[in-house]
C-alpha cells in the first residue's frame, strides 16, 4: 500500500498562522486605539492648560498696565515732592542767610559800639589834655588838636589804615554804577560821560580817593582795579609799590581813579590772584566792591544771568586759600536783593581780622 505524503503547509497550519497574525493585528489595533485616546486626553489637558495660561497672561497684562499707571503717578508725585523739597530747602537757606546777616549786623554793631566807646574815652582824654596844655603851650595844643582830628576821623569811619604796604582793590565792574540791576543795564548802554557821572560810581571813586588821601606817612601803596581782569590803575606799575609820601604819585593815582570807566563783570578770584603776585606781599588789603562776583577766572562764553548760588560758589573759590594773616578791610556798596553778599564779605573780614563797612550814601 502506498504511503500517504505528508504536507507541511496544510490547511490547519495556515489557519493557525492566520489566527495568530490576526490576533497580533487586533492587539496592535487595541493598543493604537488606547494610545489615541490617551493622546486625545492629554491634548485636551494641554489645551485647558494653554487656555488657563492665556487667561493668566491677559490678567498679567492688565496688572502690568495698572502697575505702569501707578508707577507714572508715583514718578509724578516724586517729582512734585522733590520740587517742593527743593523750594523748601531754598527758602530755608535764604532764611538762614538772612538770619546770619542779622547776626553779623548785630555783632558788627556791638563791635562798632565798643570801638566808639573807646574812641570817645580817647577823645575825652585828648580834650582834657588839650584844655590843660592850651593855657601854657600853644604849639603843643595844636599838635593835640591834630591828634584829636585824626581820632575823630577814625571815630566816624571805623577804617584804620595801619599797613606798611597797603593794596586797594577797586571794583570797576558795571554793577558799580547803581544799586538797582535794571538801572545798571540802562546805564551800561549809555555813553562814557553818563556812566562816570552815575551817583554810585561817584561814591565809589570818592571812597577810593579818600583812602589814597589818608595813607599813613612812610607807607607804600598800590591801587588795582578789577572787573573781568585785574591790574594797576596807574599804567606801568604792575607789581610795584608806590610811596605814600610822594604827592605827585598820589595825584597821578587819584587822576587814574577818576578816569576809570565802569564796565564788564566781576572776577574776585583774579583780583586776589593779583594781590598774591607781589614779590613783597601787602600787609593790608582794602577791598571796595558792591557784591558777590559774577564769574570765575575766565568770563563765560555767552552773557547770561548768574544766580545767587553760582555767585556764592565763585566767591568761595576766590577766597579759598587766602592768607589769613593779611587783614582784608571790606567797603561794601551793596546791590538791592544781593542778600548773601554782606554776610560773605563780613565773614572774609572777620577771618582775616579786618573791618567790614557798609557806608551810608554821604560817606566819606
Amino acid at each position: 500500500m502506498k504511503r500517504r505524503r505528508v504536507e507541511i503547509f496544510s490547511l490547519s497550519f495556515l489557519d493557525v498562522i492566520c489566527c495568530g497574525f490576526g490576533a497580533v493585528i487586533l492587539f496592535y489595533t487595541i493598543i493604537s486605539a488606547q494610545s489615541g485616546i490617551e493622546r486625545t486626553r492629554k491634548a485636551e489637558d494641554l489645551s485647558a492648560q494653554v487656555a488657563l495660561l492665556e487667561e493668566q497672561v491677559v490678567a498679567g497684562a492688565k496688572n502690568l498696565v495698572l502697575l505702569r499707571n501707578t508707577l507714572r503717578r508715583t514718578d509724578s508725585e516724586t517729582v512734585s515732592a522733590s520740587s517742593r523739597a527743593t523750594r523748601l530747602i531754598e527758602e530755608l537757606q535764604a532764611r538762614r542767610e538772612q538770619s546770619a546777616i542779622y547776626d553779623a549786623s548785630t555783632l558788627a554793631k556791638r563791635d562798632r559800639i565798643e570801638r566808639l566807646k573807646a574812641d570817645v574815652r580817647a577823645l575825652d582824654a585828648s580834650t582834657r589834655r588839650l584844655e590843660a596844655s592850651a593855657k601854657t603851650d600853644t604849639p603843643k595844643a595844636e599838635r593835640t588838636g591834630a591828634a584829636r582830628a585824626t581820632a575823630s576821623r577814625r571815630y566816624i569811619t571805623g577804617l584804620s589804615l595801619r599797613g606798611k604796604r597797603i593794596l586797594v582793590l577797586f571794583d570797576r565792574s558795571a554793577s558799580m554804577m547803581d544799586d538797582d540791576l535794571v538801572q545798571v543795564i540802562r546805564l551800561r548802554n549809555s555813553n562814557d560821560a553818563v556812566r562816570r557821572a552815575a551817583p554810585k560810581w561817584q561814591r565809589a571813586t570818592d571812597i577810593a580817593g579818600w583812602v589814597v588821601s589818608q595813607l599813613p606817612p612812610g607807607s607804600q601803596f598800590q591801587v588795582y582795579g578789577f572787573n573781568e581782569t585785574a591790574g594797576p590803575l596807574l599804567t606801568g606799575t604792575t607789581g610795584q609799590w608806590l610811596s605814600a609820601g610822594d604827592a605827585e604819585r598820589r595825584g597821578q593815582v587819584t587822576a587814574a581813579i577818576d578816569a576809570v570807566l565802569p564796565q564788564g563783570g566781576t572776577s574776585l578770584v583774579n583780583a586776589l590772584r593779583a594781590a598774591r603776585a607781589f614779590v613783597q606781599p601787602p600787609d593790608q588789603i582794602i577791598l571796595i566792591t558792591d557784591g558777590l562776583p559774577t564769574q570765575g577766572a575766565t568770563p563765560p562764553a555767552l552773557r547770561r544771568y548768574v544766580g545767587v548760588a553760582e555767585r556764592a560758589r565763585f566767591f568761595d573759590e576766590a577766597v579759598r586759600g587766602i592768607n589769613a594773616s593779611i587783614p582784608v578791610d571790606v567797603v561794601l556798596l551793596p546791590m538791592k536783593g544781593d542778600v548773601p553778599a554782606p554776610h560773605r564779605f563780613w565773614g572774609l573780614a572777620r577771618a582775616t581780622k579786618g573791618s567790614f563797612i557798609m557806608p551810608s550814601k554821604d560817606w566819606p
